[in-house]
């Protein structure tokens, strides 16, 4: 028995084209470089979301250098006296008191010395 199955490629095609809407030359209107670029596309998102992290990393250690500046500290000595005196403070809570709460992180810098 014959199957006739244009309206459900038509429905996949416009599905595929749709995601693609705003790419670049023919990744938006052609249904073959349309599905490579979703392809590549997802391969990109899901790396990038597992990348994240280390970006968020990055950008803690940044603002807690920044933080540190005013009283003519390095980062890494910060960070080796914080683990010598036991002070249990991960980068990211100290970034956010550097950001917010400059007054806190003084003691904290105070309290590592």
């Amino acid at each position: 028995m014959r199957v006739k199955r244009g309206k459900v490629k038509n429905a996949k095609h416009k599905k595929v084209l749709a995601a693609t809407k705003g790419y670049r030359l023919s990744y938006s209107k052609l249904y073959k470089r349309a599905k490579e670029a979703i392809l590549h596309a997802s391969k990109y998102s899901f790396a990038h979301r597992r990348k994240r992290q280390s970006q968020f990393r990055n950008v803690w250690i940044r603002r807690i250098n920044a933080g540190l500046t005013e009283s003519d500290m390095k980062y890494s000595v910060f960070i080796n006296s914080l683990k010598k005196k036991d002070i249990a403070l991960d980068r990211k809570v100290l970034a956010g008191l550097a950001l917010d709460y400059p007054e806190t992180f003084k003691k904290v810098v105070e309290a590592a010395k």
